[in-house]
């Protein structure tokens, strides 16, 4: 299996480019928690997620992805760039807690990436101009 890193993903420099490197392709729930999602939900109120969560927001900046033009205004997401299994939880493994296997996203771009969908990622600001509209008028 081919693990996703931070270190690897802060390589690409686009949001485009970090989006394809994270995307999943698999069926949502058929390999992960399913029916278990007491478990995860368990951890994720717990103390050392909530400390690891807090130290990924503040290196990436709040941003989506990591990328500095991309605030995340409203609820940040700490996403799991691998996915994360009941005996990962049972085992504690290091995909849990450790920040190399982790990034900050928006709610719209962390749906995307789990359900494989492109077309619901957050457009970026286009700034207006007068007479943008009105092409006959330049």
């Amino acid at each position: 299996m081919n693990f996703k890193t931070y270190s690897q993903l802060i390589r690409f420099r686009t949001f485009e480019e970090r989006f394809d490197y994270l995307v999943l392709t698999g069926v949502i729930g058929e390999s992960t928690f399913g029916f278990d999602r007491v478990f995860n939900q368990a951890f994720y109120r717990g103390r050392e997620w909530l400390n690891v969560r807090d130290h990924v927001i503040l290196r990436d900046n709040g941003c989506d992805l990591g990328i500095e033009d991309r605030e995340i205004r409203g609820r940040i997401i700490v996403h799991h760039m691998n996915p994360i299994f009941l005996k990962d939880l049972e085992t504690h493994s290091d995909f849990l807690l450790n920040p190399e296997y982790l990034i900050s996203t928006s709610h719209n771009t962390h749906t995307a990436i789990t359900y494989g969908n492109k077309e619901i990622l957050p457009k970026p600001f286009i700034e207006r101009s007068k007479f943008d509209t009105i092409p006959w008028k330049h």
